[in-house]
Parts: structure tokens; sequence; C-alpha cells
């Protein structure tokens, strides 16, 4: 009690002294904007791990199974063996395609997959970002385009587009791609790559352009019940087909994206810590010249009784409150950014007519979500490193020779 009154008095005291004042305010200015810091990225982090788990890796194939010379037959009978399968959720056949959509000479190249309408909501939530026509009500001679792909053409809903697929079949390599017409009937409006590259057909619009009996396809596709054990689901189940087939995982198409969001993760922590740290021990520069600048109080102290144990945790206790006051605030300002950042994105790119995440990644805006456990850990992390920048001042006032000091007075 008698340290923390002697602590407070001492801060008191301390803000009539001009440069040790400013220096103490710096300081707890840099824990507070490195704590700010720190949890507004390890939030925007979070939001795109988020969204990469529920919106990309809900579209995307989870695993694939895809064969490499001749179709898959009987595909209904591998379905059943793969959703027989530990940890598949559900599984569903495709006919995957390099082509080109063509609308009155433009030419853009897509990805074309030939779907099972009624069954294909099943592995991918495509559905929820479709405007106009949904995927099981789509027709032979329907197809449906992503955005991009639209906005690159000038196609709208209900105009006629070309789509040109390579006839590999044919002995000819210079032989002409083989045409398939469809009216657009809906638009993918995910965002990301998405919205530039997938084109949907119905299964049978395929096969029957391709010379497929109905039940050959080239690719089964499955969802699991953990994205995150994917790969191992799929080289489990995958044992399970009696056919030669390519197993793939959403880690082979974009591990590299999950990577590239942990290795942000890190560097964020690690950099903004350090910045953190630094500003901690700073308050070490101006607890050490408030130790000087205190010696006759110091001595004066000691001399009506007050031990060094009374001394030291003063002056430990006065670097944990600068470092305090600034991760508190920080923390307060921090949250309240990452709450209201996707707002703040939104309201800048409108301004600025420029969105840069516009077709580089999955989403368009900015996401936001707060993991009360980062903040705790970041909170820790920053009292324990006050604690550790308040030891040498605290420890330099307890050596304090009350005769040296009053004695030279």
């Amino acid at each position: 009690m008698l340290s923390y009154f002697l602590s407070k008095r001492f801060r008191e005291s301390k803000r009539q002294l001009g440069f040790i004042g400013f220096l103490t305010r710096a300081s707890t200015l840099g824990v507070m904007l490195g704590m700010a810091v720190l949890i507004i990225a390890l939030s925007v982090i979070n939001g795109f791990e988020e969204q990469l788990e529920q919106r990309l890796l809900s579209v995307v194939p989870q695993v694939s199974y895809q064969a490499p010379y001749d179709p898959i037959q009987s595909w209904q009978q591998k379905v059943d063996i793969l959703e027989d399968q530990r940890g598949v959720v559900s599984a569903t056949a495709e006919i995957n395609l390099t082509a080109m959509v063509q609308y009155k000479g433009t030419l853009k190249a897509t990805q074309l997959k030939g779907v099972v309408p009624h069954r294909h909501h099943a592995v991918s939530s495509i559905g929820e970002f479709i405007q106009g026509t949904q995927l099981p009500a789509l027709k032979p001679g329907e197809v449906i385009i992503g955005k991009g792909i639209a906005n690159k053409l000038n196609v709208a809903i209900g105009d006629n587009v070309q789509l040109l697929v390579a006839n590999k079949h044919s002995d000819n390599p210079l032989a002409a791609p083989k045409r398939l017409t469809a009216t657009v009937a809906g638009l993918i409006a995910m965002g990301g790559q998405v919205d530039q590259t997938l084109a949907l057909v119905p299964l049978g619009a395929l096969q029957e352009t391709m010379g497929f009996r109905e039940d050959q396809v080239t690719d089964l596709r499955a969802k699991v019940s953990d994205v995150f054990q994917a790969q191992h689901i799929a080289t489990s189940a995958g044992r399970a087909l009696p056919d030669l087939v390519y197993v793939s995982s959403w880690f082979r198409t974009q591990g590299g994206l999950y990577q590239d969001i942990q290795m942000v993760r890190t560097i964020v922590y690690l950099v903004v810590f350090l910045i953190i740290a630094v500003a901690s021990f700073n308050i070490v520069s101006s607890m050490v010249m408030e130790v000087k600048e205190k010696r006759a109080d110091i001595a004066i102290l000691k001399t009506m009784g007050a031990q060094d144990s009374t001394i030291f945790s003063t002056f430990a206790l006065q670097g944990v409150t600068y470092a305090g006051i600034g991760a508190l605030l920080g923390t307060v300002i921090g949250i309240f950014i990452a709450i209201n950042i996707p707002d703040i994105f939104k309201a800048w790119i409108s301004m600025s007519d420029d969105n840069p995440l516009e077709g580089v990644y999955f989403i368009e805006y900015l996401p936001s979500k707060i993991i009360w456990t980062d903040i705790y850990i970041s909170l820790l992390a920053t009292f324990f490193m006050a604690v550790v920048a308040s030891l040498y001042p605290a420890w330099q006032a307890t050596k304090t020779d009350p005769a040296k000091v009053l004695g030279n007075g």
C-alpha cells in the first residue's frame, strides 16, 4: 500500500519534470501504438483466415480425384464409395476442362466445370454467390459464369456465348476446338479469382460435347469434415477407389495462400512485439533519470525507515504502470478500430474509387475477427516486458546511500 502511494506521488510530481515527463509519455505512447497496431493487424489476419476457411474453402474442391488418362467409369458407384469413407461428408462428380468463352469476337480463358446441378450444393457453397438462375435449376444449354468474365466480355444474363473446348481426342493436333453454345443464366459474384475464371454448365452438356457416356467423368470431388485434415482424408479415402487417379486437396491449390497468412501472422507478432519492447525499455531511460532526480527523496525515505523492498516495489510499480496505461489504452483503441475496420476500408475505397484487393485475393474487402486469446497474450507479454524493464532502475533506487546524498546536500 505504501509503495502504491509513493509511486502515485512520484508520478504526479514527475509531470512537472519537463524532459523526464516527455520521455515517459513518449514511451507510454509507443506501447499504446504498438498494442493498437498489433490488435488491428492480428484481427485482419484472423479475418482473412476465417474467410479462407468459410468462404474460399467452401467453394474450391477440398478433396478431388482426377483421372490421368481415360475418364472415370460408373461415377455414381465411386461417389457412394467415397461417401462411406471416414472424414468424407459428401461427394459428387465433375468434368473439369480448360476452355475459352467467346462473345462477339472477344475471348476469355476459363475453368469450365460440368456439374450435377442437384448435387453440387453438397460439396460447394458456390450457390450462395450466384445471381440469377440458381444452380439446381441450371438446364442444358445454359451456363453460369463469373462476374469478372462477364465484365471482361461485356456479357449480361440472357446473352448467348460460345464455349470453346480443346479437341483432345482428335488425331489431328490442329483440330478445331469443340463448340458449345450456351445462354448466360447466372453470374458468380464471390469476388477474387473465382469470379475471373469459373464457368459452370450441367454435367450432361459437357458429356455430350466431349463424347462421354452418362457414367463417365474426369473428376470426383469430396467435402470433408475437417478442412485442415483434407490431405490425410484424401489419401485415406482414395485407397478405397478401384481407379487409378491423381489425389489432390486444397493444400495443393490454395495451401500457399494459407501458409502466407500464417507467415504474415508470425512476422506481425515479431515486428510489433519488438516495437513494444523498444517502447517498454525506453521506460528504463526515464526511470533511471527519475531515480537520479529523486535521490534526495529516496534518501529521506530510507532515513525514515523505508526498507529496500519498499523502494524497489515503488519504482517497479512505476514502470509497470506506465506500460500498463499504454497497453490498456492501445487495447481499447485497437479493438475499436478492429471492429470498425471493414467499414473504414469500405469508406476509403468509396472515396478513392480504387480497391487494391479487387481481383487479387479471394475477397475484395478487409475482414476482421477479434480473438480474445491474442489480446490476452499480447497484454501478458507487454506487462512481462514492462516488469523486466523496470527491474534495473528499481534496483538502482535501492542502492541510494542516504549519507552520501544528504551529506553532499
